[in-house]
């Protein structure tokens, strides 16, 4: 069965938990290290020659890096409620005609989770992984340079906004919080709670735009403005506040030029009758409350890792 032989008015049968982790590709693994270990303040949990884990939570990881000639987003792992959960995404994925990579247990024992699978949407280059176990950490996650409370989300740019953001709403089981006019679509993974998990710009090609970690202590931001300042470390928008999802912010440069945001709070919906989605207007002030811009360099860098041939 293909996309178009479902039908139109049938919801996809299987739910998140929450965005598990994002894969990075990074130019160079020290600089990588000092930066989202000693800066950004993730637990580095365990290294390898060819990639990197690290967490800001009780998982085994919820970041991993990739060593690569060309930075930016490898993938974009989900976890979802239940292993029969994961067994409807599969049913229903394949029953769209999709391509599905079934991870070995090699591949599983290499990152700590349980039956996992990839695939990547018919309209973007992005992959998206989706499991439903993770190994736990050696121990509990100790906040270090902030009070990291987990992975909040990842905005990408996209050539077929419309297309993109119909397989997400329609396919995948994504609920579009709110439209920042028609640049920005915010979409939770349902019914996870928080405002959004997964952000689709529009652009003119398929890029990374930024990830995002939520700090429960509003100082973290601004404690994190001097540290990334006295460790020469550009700053690309904020501290502000986002009147979409009212949220505390500031943005950030790695060391590959790829944008990491702090923020505090946001907005979060009940799994039943939630507020409708807004249609806001492009207006600076809806971005930043506070009046900021970004800079020139914000959510620039850093490409989309297509498949092989």
């Amino acid at each position: 069965m293909n996309v178009d032989a479902l039908p139109a008015t049938e919801t996809p049968p299987f739910r998140y938990r929450k965005p598990g982790y994002v894969a990075l590709n990074v130019t160079d693994f020290e600089r990588s290290v000092h930066f989202y270990q000693n800066l950004v303040g993730l637990k580095l949990e365990e290294r390898t020659s060819e990639a990197l884990f690290f967490r800001c939570s009780d998982d085994h990881h919820n970041l991993v890096l990739y060593q690569a000639k060309k930075p930016g987003v490898k993938r974009i792992g989900f976890e979802l409620e239940s292993p029969d959960d994961l067994a409807k995404a599969r049913g229903w994925i394949q029953a769209l005609g999709w391509t599905i990579e079934s991870l070995s247990a090699e591949q599983t024992g290499f990152l700590h989770q349980g039956e996992t699978f990839r695939f990547r949407l018919p309209d973007c280059a992005i992959q998206f992984e989706f499991y439903a176990h993770m190994d736990p950490a050696a121990s509990p996650f100790v906040a270090t340079q902030a009070k990291i409370q987990r992975l909040g989300h990842i905005v990408i740019s996209v050539r077929e906004h419309e297309k993109v953001m119909a397989t997400l709403t329609e396919k995948l089981n994504f609920k579009v919080s709110d439209h920042f006019g028609t640049q920005v679509s915010f979409l939770r993974c349902f019914p996870n709670p928080y405002h959004h998990s997964l952000g689709v710009a529009r652009g003119d090609s398929d890029r990374f735009h930024h990830v995002n970690f939520m700090v429960s202590d509003v100082d973290d931001v601004g404690r994190a403005m001097n540290r990334m300042r006295k460790n020469d470390v550009e700053i690309v928008y904020g501290p502000g506040r986002h009147d979409i999802s009212n949220s505390i912010f500031l943005y950030y440069l790695d060391p590959d030029g790829l944008t990491v945001e702090y923020s505090f709070g946001m907005e979060e919906f009940g799994e039943h009758n939630p507020r409708p989605a807004r249609q806001l207007p492009m207006l600076p002030e809806i971005l930043d409350a506070w009046g900021g811009l970004p800079a020139a360099r914000f959510a620039k860098g850093g490409s989309i890792e297509e498949a092989r041939s």
